[in-house]
């Protein structure tokens, strides 16, 4: 027999009634699923988290925005403070969220400091980025093109959909460190052009954030070591054969999607690749 004096079970959210797909059936809740098809059962606090990914994808707050208190929305999810508490603690792990002592929590954006180095890992040996100054930024090209099935296979396209192709270099107090291959989806980077990016002095995922809606929140590298050839080692002022890292990144939005092909080759003469794994 249940205990009277048990504390019932906090209800599921009712924004989304996504806590209803993983709960079980009693006998008088009706037929249960198809014994085929498996429970999709999540704990309560990542189905809030769910929840509030969706609002942030569907630009109910922006980047750089305030959200809502974890009274306000333990009262939306009709859940308890403490389970909001543990959704936004993991969005704020994920860099999605930043909590800000005594003033609320705020959607992270591209455009803040410590936000602006999230996906640069090339640090000097000696002393720190901040120390080395802003990275200078020189577009070689911007242009419009068709996807070969490569490109269109990692950005979840069709072969020969429309998409942009950025060529750069990031030079550090003069000396040319990082040249820089992209490709992006034509549809949600209508309207980027070579001045566009030559003219804007952010980081460049502040500029995607801010003029195209569009925030990369996930990235997957992969590293190699590689010899430049002839093009790579004009401009980046090293001698043919040089070696060189080469770094291949998608980076995602919100819900995974792919957004951004990029290919770097790195100098490390005086600079490492660095990244810290928890």
């Amino acid at each position: 027999m249940a205990n009277p004096s048990a504390h019932p079970p906090e209800p599921p959210p009712q924004d989304g009634r996504i806590a209803a797909e993983g709960t079980e059936h009693s006998a008088a809740d009706g037929p249960t699923q198809p014994s085929h098809i498996a429970p999709a059962f999540s704990p309560l606090y990542q189905q809030i988290k769910t929840l509030i990914l969706r609002s942030l994808q569907a630009g109910e707050w922006k980047p750089g925005d305030m959200i809502p208190s974890e009274f306000d929305l333990a009262a939306r999810f009709r859940v308890s403070q403490g389970t909001v508490r543990k959704a936004i603690d993991e969005l704020a792990t994920d860099n999605l969220l930043v909590r800000r002592q005594g003033k609320g929590t705020y959607v992270a954006t591209h455009a803040e400091q410590h936000i602006q180095y999230r996906f640069l890992r090339l640090l000097p040996d000696t002393g720190d980025l901040a120390g080395q100054g802003p990275a200078e930024r020189r577009i070689i090209e911007c242009r419009r093109l068709r996807a070969s099935a490569e490109v269109a296979r990692q950005l979840a396209l069709r072969t020969g959909d429309p998409i942009l192709q950025v060529k750069r270099v990031l030079a550090f107090a003069g000396t040319p460190a990082i040249l820089e291959d992209l490709w992006l989806p034509g549809g949600p980077f209508k309207g980027l052009t070579l001045e566009t990016l030559s003219e804007d002095k952010g980081p460049m995922y502040a500029l995607f954030e801010t003029q195209f809606g569009v925030r990369m929140v996930r990235a997957t590298e992969k590293i190699k070591a590689v010899s430049a050839d002839a093009d790579a080692a004009r401009l980046l002022g090293v001698p043919e054969g040089h070696p060189l890292l080469s770094v291949e990144r998608l980076a995602c939005t919100y819900n995974d999607v792919p957004m951004e092909l990029r290919r770097g080759l790195y100098r490390t003469e005086s600079r490492h690749y660095r990244n810290e794994l928890s």
